[in-house]
């Protein structure tokens, strides 16, 4: 029997935002490539909708060409690249899209949709990348003591800015932490990151304290009427959204009398740099990290040390004037 028509349901499809949206099953070969990327590699609805654009904007850029995909070249692609320059994309924005293209042709090649790839011989642009902003491990200390902890926020913001600190999480994953994901007895506490890859992280003695102060005094308060079971709650028990995690770094740096700007990724690069600062190995800060590519942890063996600033304090003849 066939299900009748429903303005309202085509309505609440209609209005369901595009990233959130599974790839429909069909003929075309980005929204295959799509399901491919969501199946095998587990890819966010952020991913998925980026590399939909980037693929769409590349064939548009064919068809102005008057070519299809199938009879791209070389030339086509570099000329791409040309168009992207002169738009004003960064290198790290035209990689990004090389990329997702490179990825796109190889999978077409596999299904046979393709004779021969227009991407083999591109190679990707590489720009100079910056190094990470980190604080030092007074001025850390002095943003993580600020939210004055005899306030229920206060209390919570407190727990929630020492576990960033102490295991160097993203700021997705520390939000997307659930009750069950921390155990304060033993002492660790267990993130999704990136491609749902779970790892386990170590808690310090600081973190454990604060996070049990504010489980047993403050989120209890704010799961009265409602609890939706994530560890750091905003006052009405709902999961507290990134801008309020940025709201509440950008309040305890300005408390902390800290000038320059820091978000909650500054306290991970100050997490990673201090570990290393403090001999830490860097395979171990990379587990910690969820790296997939000790490449990207090793961007901080590149930040000048306390020891090094030490010696060259102590040894060159105009450090000191």
């Amino acid at each position: 029997m066939p299900i009748p028509f429903s303005p309202r349901r085509r309505l609440r499809e209609h209005r369901r935002p595009a990233a959130s949206r599974r790839p429909e099953t069909g003929t075309d070969p980005i929204v295959e490539f799509l399901e491919v990327l969501q199946a095998e590699r587990s890819a966010s609805p952020h991913t998925l909708a980026a590399y939909r654009r980037d693929l769409q904007d590349f064939l548009d850029f064919l068809r102005g060409q008057g070519r299809r995909l199938a009879e791209a070249r070389a030339d086509d692609v570099v000329t791409y690249v040309e168009r992207l320059r002169a738009d004003g994309l960064k290198p790290a924005s035209i990689a990004r899209r090389l990329s997702a293209l490179r990825g796109f042709v190889r999978h077409l090649l596999r299904e046979g949709a393709l004779r021969r790839d227009p991407t083999e011989h591109i190679e990707l642009p590489r720009g100079s990348r910056p190094l990470p902003h980190t604080l030092s491990p007074r001025a850390a200390a002095s943003l993580v003591e600020s939210p004055d902890v005899t306030r229920v926020r206060g209390l919570r913001d407190r727990a929630l800015l020492e576990l960033l600190y102490a295991t160097g999480m993203r700021a997705s994953e520390c939000l997307g932490l659930r009750l069950e994901d921390v155990n304060l007895t033993a002492g660790y506490a267990v993130c999704t990151g990136k491609g749902r890859k779970q790892r386990l992280v170590p808690l310090g003695a600081e973190a454990v304290t604060w996070l049990q102060r504010y489980l047993a005094a403050a989120r209890p308060l704010a799961t009265r009427r409602r609890d939706c079971g994530r560890l750091f709650v905003n006052p009405r028990g709902g999961q507290l959204s990134r801008q309020s995690l940025w709201t509440i770094v950008r309040r305890a740096a300005a408390a902390a009398g800290l000038r320059h700007r820091v978000s909650p990724h500054v306290l991970r690069h100050s997490f990673a740099s201090h570990l290393l600062e403090n001999g830490a190995d860097l395979r171990s800060v990379q587990v910690m990290l969820g790296h997939a590519d000790i490449a990207t942890t090793q961007i901080y063996t590149h930040l000048p040390s306390a020891t090094v600033r030490r010696m060259y304090d102590d040894f060159h003849p105009r450090a000191r004037m």
